[in-house]
């Protein structure tokens, strides 16, 4: 193990390995991005962990959200609408000191932003495309290519990603985004953490969804 990385039991603060490069980017607390990673122009929410080697531009991701390793996540388009696409139309400078960087283009490239919501599984390999929304709760299986919005609590693999099934009903579904768990404080789903560890979804709305708001 690489001896900077800490112990899994002890991740009470975030850990960003030395390999990472950001730019303009805001990391909530007890994140964890691992080796290689390139996350420019994003948030990413408490709680969440991007695994080795994986790219992230131009995107808001939420709380809680699993990310695996060799995701990307934004990838930069080109503009297909031009005589050519090739990035001498858009960063001429690179070839010529006397030319200037079409400003505008990058603006609409920033503009096309990933929205990933929160409690969201992304799977190896998976890219998603830049200005696609991935509701709460989504999976998205590995190696899958998504380029249309996911809705909340629904699978998706597949290239292109189409939907495999949803995780559970829209009543059950709908309960979870109103409890919206990932907004408690930490302590709290910690004191919780019996009704996170059973498998009866059902129980856990009944008992949660009727309870007063969460307190630290």
């Amino acid at each position: 193990m690489d001896q900077q990385e800490p112990p899994r039991a002890k991740l009470a603060e975030t850990f960003i390995h030395p390999s990472v490069t950001l730019r303009e980017v805001e990391v909530g607390a007890r994140c964890e991005i691992l080796q290689r990673c390139a996350v420019e122009y994003s948030t990413i929410g408490d709680a969440s962990y991007l695994g080795h080697d994986c790219q992230v531009a131009d995107a808001t991701i939420g709380k809680f959200c699993a990310i695996a390793a060799q995701v990307r996540i934004g990838p930069p388009n080109h503009p297909m609408e031009r005589p050519s696409l090739h990035r001498f139309t858009y960063v001429p400078e690179y070839y010529d000191a006397t030319q200037q960087r079409d400003r505008d283009f990058f603006a609409a490239r920033r503009a096309a932003r990933v929205t990933i919501g929160n409690d969201v599984w992304i799977g190896h390999g998976v890219t998603v495309l830049a200005g696609v929304t991935v509701g709460d709760g989504a999976v998205l299986a590995a190696g899958a290519v998504v380029a249309k919005d996911v809705a909340p609590y629904t699978i998706v693999g597949g290239v292109p990603g189409r939907v495999i099934r949803e995780r559970f009903s829209r009543e059950i579904a709908a309960q979870l985004a109103a409890i919206a768990w990932w907004d408690w404080p930490f302590e709290v789903v910690m004191a919780r953490l019996q009704s996170f560890q059973s498998g009866d979804v059902t129980g856990f709305c009944e008992r949660w969804g009727q309870a007063p708001p969460a307190q630290a």
